[in-house]
């Protein structure tokens, strides 16, 4: 039976090229963030490694089930008691020159219960000067996935999902409650498009949306827009921080929950 209540933190980092750097300051927040009352811990996405070259990942990509950065997470998780959803870190997949950016759930024991690969690649030009070809790096994911926890089902995104509301709804057929969104999102798209994309998210699959970022400038000199935020399924914005290091931290309530699709039942309302 899942739990009524729990208390859920989206961790917010300023990842740089030093992969150990990288998890140590996630191993600080992580503590800190148990040690606020977490029962739950979101990483953004690249949160091991931001390097100047996006060719920077495939020096640090890891095979599944083994390596360093899935010691940590596992570990992290069972040091402190709490479901750790990491992020996205880069697995190898079948071709050498890109991998998997795979966002992989561990339970409060370490014990690995999940991992989903981006489904959509951020292949866009912002501006004249500001260009992302993640394909040519990445390989995109298949399968949407959404796994039972003790708080509920737990629906799995990464940063450029977020704009495709038919993911999130096809989730929500799979029994999606609470959705996470950990992410990358530059300056110009954060400050357009962010907060409205999350609590439209929210709003529309009556669902928690936690979103963990990263926030402020990385080697390459690209600038990411942070805001991290916990939101609930009315879209209020329970918790949330600006930029640099730090977490949102809220309470993650079964009731509210419930209340909203049984008063606003827009869910059963469906048509197509």
């Amino acid at each position: 039976m899942a739990q009524e209540s729990g208390r859920i933190a989206a961790v917010q980092m300023v990842s740089g090229a030093v992969l150990e750097e990288n998890l140590e300051a996630a191993a600080r927040l992580i503590a800190q963030a148990a040690e606020a009352g977490a029962d739950w811990v979101l990483l953004p996405e690249n949160f091991a490694l931001m390097g100047p070259l996006e060719t920077d990942k495939l020096a640090i990509a890891e095979r599944d089930g083994e390596g360093p950065i899935q010691r940590f997470l596992a570990e992290a998780a069972a040091r402190h008691k709490l479901w750790l959803i990491g992020g996205t870190i880069p697995l190898r997949g079948s071709d050498p020159q890109r991998v998997r950016a795979a966002c992989l759930v561990y339970d409060a024991a370490g014990q690995r219960v999940a991992r989903y690969d981006k489904i959509h690649l951020f292949d866009v030009e912002i501006g004249a000067e500001e260009r992302y070809c993640e394909s040519a790096t990445l390989e995109p994911g298949a399968q949407p996935v959404v796994v039972e926890t003790p708080l509920g089902g737990l629906g799995l995104t990464v940063c450029y999902d977020l704009r495709f509301p038919e993911l999130f709804r096809h989730m929500i057929g799979q029994g999606m409650e609470i959705a996470v969104v950990p992410a990358a999102f530059t300056a110009v798209t954060g400050e357009a498009h962010w907060q409205t994309l999350l609590r439209a998210r929210a709003i529309e699959n009556q669902c928690y949306v936690v979103a963990a970022g990263q926030g402020g400038r990385h080697p390459n000199g690209r600038e990411t827009h942070g805001e991290s935020m916990i939101v609930d399924p009315w879209g209020v914005v329970l918790s949330s921080v600006d930029k640099g290091e730090g977490f949102a931290i809220a309470e993650f309530s079964r009731a509210r929950l419930e209340t909203v699709r049984r008063r606003f039942p827009a869910l059963s309302h469906r048509r197509f």
